[in-house]
């Protein structure tokens, strides 16, 4: 059997059509875009052109998208480059405690030059209280990023409402779309950010490029100096088969969107289902329904997420898992712990990320290849026995 691959939330395999639009601007196509002669303006053309295609995935304009190396890049401009423009209104930032590491520790880095921040609290879903948010406001706020879903327990933020909140404070307003754009409906204007990163690894397209949306005119302070290439906001000669392969990416991702999220979300009801018969004491994590359609995250009693996913590995299985080992003592997943999971239960995080290359025959190898795993790797554990003589 193929391998089954269902971990689309780290990478994606590059779609064909992506690919093929990529190659010629390795060879024939290569003249730098920032030249004044036409085969660099041909290929400036063709950065514009595709810049057009990925707004569209948002509904931004055009020139409200700067591409630069990832999401994560996107992320830290948007997190340090708001801060740092806007330093006379104030120095409070504000983001969720289950932000990825290139937000929270851009906010990290911000606290090591005078700047505040608060961070908020979720509930036991991952999602941020509206109320929760307007109380941690302050006349010094100038951002507040929260991410649009997570990629480790899958829950939507009710993003709307929290931008509605900062519109009503004056207050700039950041998300990390990296996981939903692409997948759902993601449209900057029904959604009223001021700000949003994304990244093409995310929707089949290469990894290596990403996006930061910013609205309008909105002031922020470049990270990366040098050209005046990205009207001024981003220097460096532009990734431009990156940027290619990324506007065809998300060009067919939004054509086949509504699709795909009824074909991998019926896969992952049907691997819920079959995971929930088969296996007890497990408890799955994140919002039941106000979560991405491809995406099943849950936790295995008494037993190791890592001896989990390298067990799968070796039927063919690759998923993944919130738990890590660092110094030969595991690590709890911040975000689990941010859900109050005890570390007993979260250290069996196990997370599956079906996108539409996956298939039914996948979800019917995996219900039936995690279970036996499961049961013997409880045969070893102490934990597992205990409860079993406890219940007995």
């Amino acid at each position: 059997m193929q391998p089954v691959y269902m971990d689309h939330a780290s990478a994606t395999p590059v779609r064909k059509e992506a690919l093929e639009a990529m190659l010629p601007y390795f060879d024939r196509k290569f003249a730098n875009p920032s030249t004044v002669y036409d085969l660099g303006t041909d290929v400036l053309k063709d950065i514009e052109e595709h810049r057009e295609k990925v707004a569209g995935l948002i509904g931004a304009s055009p020139t409200e998208i700067i591409f630069t190396s990832s999401g994560a890049e996107a992320n830290n401009y948007a997190v340090k480059g708001i801060p740092l423009a806007h330093k006379k209104k104030g120095n409070h930032v504000i983001i969720s405690r289950i932000e990825h590491h290139s937000v929270l520790n851009a906010a990290r880095f911000l606290e090591r030059f005078d700047y505040e921040v608060t961070y908020l609290p979720v509930d036991e879903y991952g999602r941020v209280d509206p109320d929760r948010l307007e109380r941690a406001i302050r006349p010094e706020t100038v951002l507040v990023s929260i991410m649009h879903g997570n990629n480790e327990i899958g829950t939507l933020q009710p993003l709307s409402e929290l931008a509605a909140v900062c519109k009503s404070k004056g207050v700039l307003f950041h998300s990390d779309a990296v996981a939903t754009a692409g997948l759902i409906p993601v449209d900057v204007s029904r959604l009223e950010v001021d700000l949003l990163s994304l990244s093409a690894a995310q929707l089949r397209g290469p990894k290596g490029v990403g996006a930061l949306y910013v609205r309008g005119n909105t002031r922020v302070m470049p990270l990366i100096h040098g050209g005046i290439q990205e009207r001024g906001r981003r220097a460096g000669t532009e990734n431009v088969p990156g940027i290619i392969g990324f506007g065809t990416a998300a060009e067919l991702a939004s054509k086949e969107l509504r699709k795909n999220m009824d074909t991998v979300s019926t896969l992952r009801n049907e691997l819920k289902a079959g995971l929930q018969d088969s296996i007890s004491c497990i408890q799955f994590t994140g919002h039941p329904e106000q979560r991405l359609p491809g995406h099943l995250s849950l936790c295995i009693e008494a037993i190791e997420g890592e001896s989990i996913i390298f067990m799968l590995s070796k039927k063919g299985i690759y998923v993944n898992t919130g738990s890590a080992c660092a110094s030969k003592a595991l690590k709890t997943s911040p975000v689990l712990t941010a859900l109050s999971i005890k570390p007993e239960i979260a250290h069996g995080s196990v997370v599956f990320t079906l996108n539409e290359t996956n298939s039914r025959q996948d979800v019917e190898y995996a219900i039936g290849t995690l279970p036996p795993i499961v049961n013997k790797l409880r045969s070893y554990s102490p934990l597992w026995q205990e409860k079993v003589q406890a219940e007995s």
